[in-house]
């Protein structure tokens, strides 16, 4: 399965700790992710992770666009409900749409994340 891997700035620790804790689950899987994201990962996990531009570079446009030609299996998009950024909110409503026209699963959340792994 390919797992896209995203998170708001104030949940890139989170995200981590979830790749930790799944590590063994998620070596099955071909991750891909934004740049810092997936380089977080990447490095305290060990995991092989095929890094996109930095999402405000294009990398979420990227993810976007494997999702829309069905490369995508699954997408965790960790978001921050209190950010005041409206280009991540901008970004992550986009991501959702694409997920929602392709019919492929994101887990915006730590609670929704598990239940998917």
């Amino acid at each position: 399965m390919n797992i896209a891997l995203m998170a708001h700035d104030r949940k890139k620790e989170l995200m981590t700790q979830f790749c930790i804790a799944y590590c063994g689950i998620l070596a099955e899987h071909s991750l891909c992710a934004t740049h810092v994201t997936g380089k977080l990962v990447s490095e305290a996990t060990g995991l092989p992770v095929t890094l996109y531009l930095h999402a405000d570079q294009g990398g979420a446009q990227q993810v976007g666009a494997r999702i829309s030609f069905n490369e995508i299996d699954l997408v965790l998009l960790f978001t921050d409900p209190n950010t005041t950024d409206h280009w991540d909110d901008g970004q992550m409503i986009e991501t959702i749409r694409h997920c929602d026209k392709q019919n492929v699963p994101i887990a915006t959340n730590l609670a929704s994340a598990e239940m998917f792994i």
